[in-house]
C-alpha cells in the first residue's frame, strides 16, 4: 500500500471467533472519530467476510485488507 494510513485505534481480535471480531469492531468504531481509521487484527477466517458485510451495513468504509501468515489486517474508516 503506497500511502500511509494513520491508525487511530487497533483492535486485536486474534484468537476470537465469530461473532466476536464483528461485535468488538462495532464497539471499537464508536471509540474513534468520524474520518479516523480502525485497524483490526483477526485470525478467524470468517472475520474478513463478516467485517466487510458489517461495514457495508453500517456505512463504514473498508480501506484495506491484508492477509499475512494467518492474520487478517482490516482497516476501516469511520464514515458517520
Amino acid at each position: 500500500m503506497s500511502q500511509e494510513v494513520r491508525i487511530a485505534k487497533t483492535l486485536d481480535a486474534r484468537g476470537m471467533y465469530c461473532p466476536g471480531p464483528v461485535l468488538e469492531t462495532a464497539k471499537a468504531i464508536k471509540q474513534i472519530n468520524v474520518g479516523e481509521v480502525l485497524e483490526i487484527l483477526a485470525t478467524d477466517p470468517a472475520a474478513k467476510p463478516d467485517i466487510e458485510a458489517w461495514a457495508r451495513r453500517t456505512g463504514n468504509q473498508v480501506v484495506d485488507i491484508q492477509q499475512q501468515g494467518g492474520v487478517t489486517r482490516i482497516l476501516i474508516k469511520r464514515m458517520k
